[in-house]
C-alpha cells in the first residue's frame, strides 16, 4: 500500500453492543452530522460533509490554485483538512454502527486508528489540475459500494437490535467501505497525489 494513502482501522467491539443507542443511533449522532457529515461521499458528491467539511473543501479549492500555480501546497490548509478528515474518521465510526462510544467533538481518545498524510512540495500540477476529473471512476463505483453498504448496515442495525451483535462480516464490510470512502477523500481534498485503490483493505 502506497504511504500517502490514508489508514483506518476500527477496533472491533467485542462485548454486547448497547441496544438502546444503537436503535437511536440516527438522532444521538446529529451533532456530528450537522460537524462533519455522516458515512456517505462528501465534498459535493452526494450525502453532504456538514459545516466542517464545507471548509475543508473551501481549503481545497484555494489550495488548488495554489498547488496549479506553484507546485506546493499550503501547509496550514492541510492541517485544517487533516482535522476534519480525523474528526470525520471517529464519527463515521459510531454513524456506521462500528461502535458504540459517542465519539469526541474535534481530536480526542476513541478506538479508530486513522491517518492522512499529506504531501506539501513537488506535487503533480497535472493530477491536481484534473482531480474532478480523474475522481470520477471512483465516485461511479462508490455508489454502488454505498448501496450495498446501506442494504448490510440495515440488516446490521437489526440483528445488533435483536440479537445485541453485529455479524462480523458485515461490520468489516462496513469498516472497508469507510476506510475506502476516506482514501477518497483525501484525494478529492489534494493531500497527496497519489490514486486511491479500488479496494476495501
Amino acid at each position: 500500500m502506497d504511504g500517502n494513502q490514508a489508514t483506518y482501522e476500527v477496533a472491533p467491539q467485542a462485548d454486547k453492543r448497547n441496544r438502546l443507542t444503537v436503535g437511536f443511533r440516527a438522532i444521538l449522532a446529529i451533532p456530528h452530522l450537522l460537524l462533519v457529515g455522516g458515512p456517505g461521499y462528501g465534498a459535493g458528491f452526494g450525502e453532504r460533509t456538514g459545516v466542517l467539511g464545507e471548509v475543508a473543501g473551501v481549503a481545497a479549492f484555494i489550495n488548488w490554485f495554489i498547488i496549479v500555480f506553484t507546485g506546493k501546497a499550503n501547509k496550514d490548509l492541510i492541517s485544517l483538512q487533516q482535522f476534519y478528515l480525523r474528526w470525520r474518521a471517529r464519527a463515521i465510526a459510531y454513524e456506521a454502527l462500528l461502535r458504540d462510544e459517542y465519539p469526541p467533538f474535534g481530536d480526542g481518545d476513541y478506538p479508530v486508528e486513522a491517518t492522512f498524510p499529506s504531501v506539501i512540495e513537488g506535487r503533480n500540477r497535472w493530477t491536481v489540475g484534473f482531480r474532478l476529473i480523474l475522481i470520477i471512476p471512483q465516485v461511479i463505483v462508490l455508489v454502488f459500494v454505498f448501496i450495498a453498504w446501506a442494504i448490510t448496515a440495515i440488516i446490521g442495525w437489526f440483528a445488533v437490535l435483536f440479537t445485541g451483535r453485529y455479524p462480523d462480516g458485515l461490520w468489516k464490510f462496513g469498516e472497508g467501505v469507510m476506510r475506502w470512502l476516506l482514501r477518497v477523500e483525501s484525494y478529492l481534498l489534494l493531500l497527496h497525489d497519489d490514486y486511491p485503490p479500488f479496494s476495501l483493505d
